[in-house]
Order: structure tokens, then C-alpha cells, then sequence
């Protein structure tokens, strides 16, 4: 059976070309497939060549998925493939590359590697909300805003049932471990190693002395209502907007319903990644 393996890229071509090149060129080595969708086909100008499946439908019967880009295409890679069992091999295009596997340098011998299947898969729960308007997955974290213009939001929030408390603020994070380190740590969150099972909730410009972030077990399912008598508030998942949840009315999030799988560098660590990326806690 023919292998394959789905291509996504942020989307400044100019920058990932090269690295498209050595992509090809390791694929055909390897007799690997490389699929492009329409988007990613007519991105790059590609033409029908040997190894390359263009204009693609896309699907889950790949073995790989490659990402040249940053942590927001890098998300969009491990929501798709979340639950099919696929690696996101990712290589850091953009500013952090947090979830990157590796970086834009000796990429022949990464490629050659990552078609070998010698990396390491590590399991990324994910959250999932639901509500009245749908539902969405998120891996790195769920927020709930203020919308702009209007006044500050207030929610309130129970776990299992139990109501923890009701804040007036600007609004609220729900970060898995691997999403701790953004939106959740610049709001002051603790940051939650990659292996924590569990979600940390933090706030937004809390209008209060007393809101703390907690960090929730794995099985508490959230709820997060929108106490505001006529505010609606806006709900996104990973950034993106979801859905606006009116007043009165609530949205549940479950943790770890399924898995987004990252390939990583054997030795690769969450320590050694918080260090490169954002520093020494301490000096």
C-alpha cells in the first residue's frame, strides 16, 4: 500500500518554500505521497508531478501529517487529525513554535527521518464545548470574552454541578496543559506540565480581589454560564470564534473526550521546550 501524507502551511509561501522543496524531494525518496488540498495546491502554484496528489479531498486514511508553519497552523493540523490516531510532524515557521517538532534547519535528514516514522507521539487531550449552538474542539484552550463595545461580562461557573463562583471580568480561559502556556499564562495561570491530567480555568481582568485560576481534575465537566442579565458574551476555541452565548444562557466543556498526536523528536522534552521558548523562570 501506497503511503501518504497530508501538507499544510501557513500562509506565506515565499517563507516555506524551501522547505517544500526538501519535503518533495524526501517524500519521492521515501515513496511517500504528499497530499495538497486546493487551498494548499493553488498557495504554492503546484503542478502534477510524481509523488504529489493534488487539489486533494481531505481525509483521514494518511499516515502523516506535515505542517510548515506556526502554532496557529499547527493547531488547525492536530484538530483536524484529533481521534484518527495521525502525527502532526510540524516544522516552526512562525514566532514561538511551541508545539513545533523541530526547526527550519537540517530539514533532509528531519524529513527523511519523519517518513522512517522515527519520532515519538505524545497524546494532546483536547476540550470540547457544546452548547445550544454547537460544538467545537479546541486543543490548546476555550475563551469566553466580553463583547467589545459593551460592558464587562459576568460569569459564573460550576464543576461536576458544584457552582465555584461568579466573576465580573473581562473574561475566562479553559487551557489543556499544552495550552497553559498561552492565552491561560498570560493572564497569570499556573502553567501545567505536558502529562497533567487536568484543565486550568483562569480569568480575564478579573473585577475582583478573590478570582484565582484552579486547576480542575480531568473528569469535572465545566459549565460556564452567562449571568449577565442582556450582555451577550463571545466564546472562541483556540482563538477562532465559536459561537456568542446570549444572556442566561450556558455552554459545557468536557476535557480529553479525544487526542490531537504530536510527533516530537526522540529526547524531546515539555521542560526543555518551556526553556527554549520562553526562558529561564528564574536567574
Amino acid at each position: 500500500m501506497t503511503r501518504c501524507a497530508t501538507v499544510m502551511t501557513h500562509r506565506r509561501a515565499t517563507e516555506t518554500a524551501p522547505a517544500l522543496h526538501d519535503l518533495v524531494v524526501a517524500a519521492r525518496a521515501a515513496g511517500v505521497v504528499l497530499r495538497f488540498d486546493p487551498a494548499e495546491t493553488a498557495r504554492h502554484g503546484l503542478q502534477p508531478a510524481e509523488g504529489l496528489e493534488l487539489d486533494a479531498v481531505p481525509a483521514d486514511d494518511v499516515d502523516l501529517c506535515v505542517v510548515l508553519g506556526g502554532d496557529g497552523t499547527i493547531l488547525t493540523a492536530l484538530r483536524r487529525y484529533a481521534g484518527t490516531g495521525v502525527p502532526v510532524f510540524a516544522v516552526n515557521f512562525g514566532e514561538v513554535g511551541f508545539l513545533a517538532t523541530c526547526d527550519p534547519d537540517g530539514l533532509a535528514e528531519d524529513f527523511a527521518a519523519a517518513f522512517r516514522g522515527e519520532f515519538e507521539r505524545l497524546a494532546l487531550p483536547t476540550v470540547t464545548i457544546s452548547g445550544a449552538a454547537g460544538e467545537w474542539t479546541a486543543v490548546n484552550d476555550v475563551s469566553v470574552h466580553r463583547t467589545p463595545g459593551l460592558r464587562v461580562a459576568d460569569l459564573s461557573y460550576a464543576l461536576s454541578g458544584e457552582e465555584i463562583g461568579r466573576v465580573r471580568c473581562d473574561g475566562l480561559v479553559v487551557a489543556t496543559p499544552q495550552g497553559s502556556t498561552g492565552y491561560n499564562l498570560a493572564n497569570g495561570g499556573p502553567v501545567l506540565a505536558w502529562g497533567v491530567e487536568g484543565f486550568v480555568v483562569s480569568f480575564i481582568a478579573p473585577h475582583s480581589l478573590t478570582a484565582r485560576a484552579l486547576v480542575a481534575a480531568p473528569g469535572d465537566r465545566l459549565a460556564i454560564v452567562n449571568a449577565s442579565p442582556d450582555e451577550p458574551v463571545e466564546v472562541h476555541a483556540d482563538g477562532r470564534p465559536a459561537c456568542q452565548l446570549p444572556p442566561g444562557e450556558e455552554i459545557h466543556v468536557d476535557f480529553a473526550r479525544t487526542h490531537g498526536i504530536l510527533a516530537q523528536q526522540s529526547g524531546a522534552s515539555f521542560y526543555h521546550r518551556l526553556r527554549e521558548r520562553f526562558g529561564r523562570l528564574a536567574r
